[in-house]
C-alpha cells in the first residue's frame, strides 16, 4: 500500500463528497430551514422576546447569510473526516467485498454504512430542523441519537465477525443484528420533543435531508472507487532495477 497516496485518495474524495452535500443543502435543505426560521420568529415576536424591527431583520439576514456561506466549508471538513473513515474501512474490506470493479466494491461499502450508521437511526430519530425542539434537551437529544448510531455501527461490526466465522446458517448473523436493533428500538426513549410545528414542514424537511446525506455516500462511493481505479493506491510499482 503506497501511503501517501492512499490518504490523499480517502481525503479528497471525503471533502468532495462533503462540498457535493453541502450544494445539496443549500438548493434543497436551506429553504426548509429558511421556513422554520420564520415560524421561529413569529413566535419571539408574538412572546415578546424580540422586536419586529428593520433592525431585526438586518442582523437576521446578515447571520443566515453568513450560515449558508458556510454550508461548503462545514461540508467539506464533515465530509472529509467521515470520508477517511469509510476510506480506512474500504483499505481493509476492499477484498471481501462483493463486486468485479473497485467503483461497485465502494458503492456496495458506502450502501452499507449508509444503511448501518444513517439509514437505521434514522428511522428511530428522524431529523427536525433546529429550530425545531427544546433548547434545553438538545445535549440529551444528540446524546440518544449518537449512542443509537454507536450500537448500530458496533453491532454491524460485531456481527460481521460472527458472519465470518460461521461455516453454514450464515443467516444467523443477520438475524441477531436485526435482533440486537430491534431491543434498540424497544428500549431507547423517543425525541422528547413534542413537535409543534407543521407537519408538512417536518416530513418535507426529513425527505430533504434523507436525500442530502444519500446524496454524501453516493458521492464518496463513486469518487474513491474512480480515484482507486485509476491510481490503485494498493499495488507497490516494482522497482526498476529489480
Amino acid at each position: 500500500m503506497r501511503t501517501s497516496l492512499f490518504i490523499v485518495i480517502i481525503l479528497l474524495s471525503g471533502c468532495s463528497a462533503g462540498i457535493v452535500h453541502g450544494l445539496v443543502n443549500l438548493a434543497i435543505v436551506e429553504p426548509y430551514l429558511d421556513r422554520a426560521i420564520g415560524i421561529e420568529n413569529q413566535h419571539m415576536f408574538a412572546s415578546g422576546e424580540a422586536k419586529d424591527t428593520p433592525q431585526f431583520w438586518v442582523e437576521y439576514y446578515s447571520y443566515r447569510a453568513w450560515q449558508k456561506g458556510g454550508q461548503l466549508l462545514a461540508g467539506a471538513i464533515l465530509g472529509t473526516s467521515i470520508g477517511a473513515l469509510y476510506g480506512i474501512v474500504f483499505g481493509y474490506a476492499r477484498n471481501i467485498l462483493p463486486g468485479n470493479s473497485f467503483i461497485k466494491k465502494t458503492l456496495v461499502l458506502a450502501a452499507i454504512m449508509w444503511v448501518v450508521l444513517y439509514l437505521i437511526p434514522f428511522a428511530k430519530y428522524p431529523s427536525n430542523p433546529p429550530t425545531v425542539g427544546d433548547p434545553e434537551t438538545i445535549i440529551l437529544r444528540q446524546t440518544l441519537y449518537v449512542l443509537f448510531i454507536a450500537i448500530s455501527g458496533f453491532g454491524a461490526l460485531g456481527f460481521y465477525q460472527v458472519y465470518k466465522r460461521l461455516k453454514s446458517r450464515k443467516m444467523i448473523a443477520f438475524i441477531g443484528y436485526a435482533g440486537l436493533m430491534g431491543m434498540a428500538f424497544a428500549l431507547m426513549p423517543q425525541n422528547p420533543d413534542a413537535i409543534t410545528a407543521p407537519m408538512d414542514l417536518i416530513n418535507g424537511f426529513r425527505a430533504v435531508s434523507l436525500v442530502g446525506v444519500s446524496s454524501f455516500w453516493l458521492s464518496v462511493g463513486l469518487i474513491l472507487g474512480v480515484l482507486w481505479q485509476k491510481l490503485q493506491p494498493d499495488k507497490v510499482k516494482q522497482s526498476k532495477f529489480q
